[in-house]
């Protein structure tokens, strides 16, 4: 069974920071893509980030470039998302979500993952 289980959201006040964590299970974590999307209330889902399955090649969206920084640790089935000087446009549900294809690029493409958490909630106040 797999499972995609986020942790670490929360209420931050403006130029905050919070990091999120996303633990996997129950599926080959360490050869799979990952990426971070969220969705604002009325708002259409989003990417944020995506990592590749060693860590060595990322992206993100123009809207957090400079800011969030995803990253994973495979013996830890993890994958993470660093966000610093967050404002209030960054509120929204986050979510992880896997690759079902080892070894597969990253993109930052909703449909491209197979695989998604319940996501976190992460509410920035002015």
């Amino acid at each position: 069974q797999v499972q995609l289980v986020e942790s670490g959201g929360g209420l931050v006040r403006t130029g905050g920071s919070l990091r999120l964590s996303c633990a996997a299970s129950g599926i080959s974590f360490s050869s799979l893509t990952m990426g971070w999307f969220r969705q604002a209330p009325g708002k259409e889902r989003e990417s944020v980030a995506t990592i590749n399955w060693s860590g060595g090649s990322t992206a993100y969206a123009d809207s957090v470039k400079g800011r969030f920084t995803i990253s994973r640790d495979n013996a830890k089935n993890t994958v993470y998302l660093q966000m610093n000087s967050l404002n209030t446009e960054d509120t929204a549900v986050y979510y992880c979500a896997a690759q079902s294809t080892p070894w597969g690029p990253i993109i930052l493409i909703s449909r491209g993952y197979r695989w998604w958490g319940q996501g976190t909630q992460v509410t920035v106040s002015s």
